[in-house]
């Protein structure tokens, strides 16, 4: 295990990285007494995961903790063991941000071998048992109508059908018990209290931790520090209005946090600078929505105005296409909530979105 580095280093964007470089994986660094930054790998295109580990006296708690996949469970060994970064000691709980795979999928792997529980929000816990449960399954009629509503060509939804359930498969079968956390709750990890501050858009009730002693957010991937989250619609609510919930979430980490806290994100490096990164977050997205009401002078279909919102060009056949057309269909949602877009679906069953004039 390694001490954080010293220097901090800082970019045009008003963002100071104090903690140096990240730990390598199966190794840990410490960001402060008893708190240590873990690295886990993932099979995707972001290709780590951040997660904390929080002194107690009998062993540690861990914040997220990775897919489910041979490397991760073989980092976890090499940590775990008597000579490993976390000094043999046990896991006294698993606290998950929210349920997405990276986040939950080793969390019951880790509580049935420490025989421990899992701390997490009721929205988190229920929609990641809802999404592992279509492990198997075909892809509903319902997801097909949607994304053909977008737009998408024959291809592209038979690549969907063939992927359809993936998600259940980077997740370790999630424990049948869990203890609830709520938005402003306080309780103690170690020798600190921890509250919970919940934000929305990117999931449903995603928990962050801030310790006001040690001046730090474990954000989760609420608030990173290089990427946006995605902010999606999917086919169980294609009505849903995430990208407000998640600038009104912007506002409420703002009036509630101050500007002081060392960030510890799920991905990137900790940070300083949490105000200016949350205003150059939603500033991203209202500049967005104006792209996009300016692409929509004429009738177009959702997969027509992915050049408004993304720099690079989307594949209407890679995987890439599902988290595009969730992020534009939340931008055309709330567009649409706020009355300065129509929609409306033609004969070919395609919705076509236009600005009011």
């Amino acid at each position: 295990m390694s001490r954080a580095a010293t220097t901090t280093a800082t970019d045009l964007r008003g963002l100071s990285f104090p903690c140096g470089d990240p730990p390598a994986v199966a190794d840990a660094r410490e960001v402060l007494p008893g708190l240590l930054w873990l690295r886990m790998p993932l099979p995707f295109a972001l290709d780590h995961i951040n997660l904390w580990a929080l002194r107690e006296d009998d062993g540690w708690a861990v914040v997220d903790s990775g897919t489910q996949t041979p490397p991760t469970l073989a980092a976890w060994h090499a940590l775990l063991a008597s000579g490993g970064a976390l000094g043999g000691r046990p896991i006294t709980r698993v606290i998950a941000t929210h349920m997405h795979p990276d986040h939950i999928g080793m969390a019951g792997w880790l509580t049935r071998k420490f025989d421990c529980r899992l701390w997490m929000t009721r929205d988190e816990y229920l929609m990641g048992r809802t999404l592992t449960a279509d492990t198997g399954r075909t892809a509903p009629a319902d997801a097909i109508r949607f994304y053909r509503r977008c737009g998408w060509p024959e291809e592209a939804l038979d690549l969907y059908r063939a992927r359809f359930g993936d998600f259940g498969k980077f997740v370790h079968e999630l424990p049948d018990s869990y203890r609830r956390i709520v938005d402003g709750e306080h309780f103690r990890i170690g020798a600190h209290e921890w509250r919970v501050v919940v934000g929305r858009g990117h999931s449903p009730e995603h928990a962050c931790l801030v310790c006001d002693e040690l001046q730090v957010l474990i954000s989760g991937d609420q608030v990173l520090p290089r990427i946006s989250s995605n902010v999606s619609v999917f086919p169980t609510e294609p009505e849903a209005d995430p990208l407000r919930e998640w600038l009104e979430s912007i506002a409420h980490l703002r009036a509630q946090l101050p500007d002081t806290l060392l960030v510890l994100p799920a991905h990137g490096e900790p940070f300083r600078g949490l105000h200016a990164r949350l205003e150059r977050l939603a500033q991203g997205h209202a500049n967005g929505l104006v792209r996009l009401t300016r692409a929509l002078a004429e009738p177009r279909r959702v997969v027509d105005v992915f050049g408004a919102l993304f720099a690079r060009s989307v594949d209407l056949h890679s995987g890439q296409l599902g988290l595009a057309t969730g992020e534009t269909m939340a931008h055309l949602n709330l567009l649409l909530t706020r009355g300065e877009i129509e929609v409306t679906e033609g004969d070919d069953g395609v919705w076509r979105w236009c600005a009011r004039r």
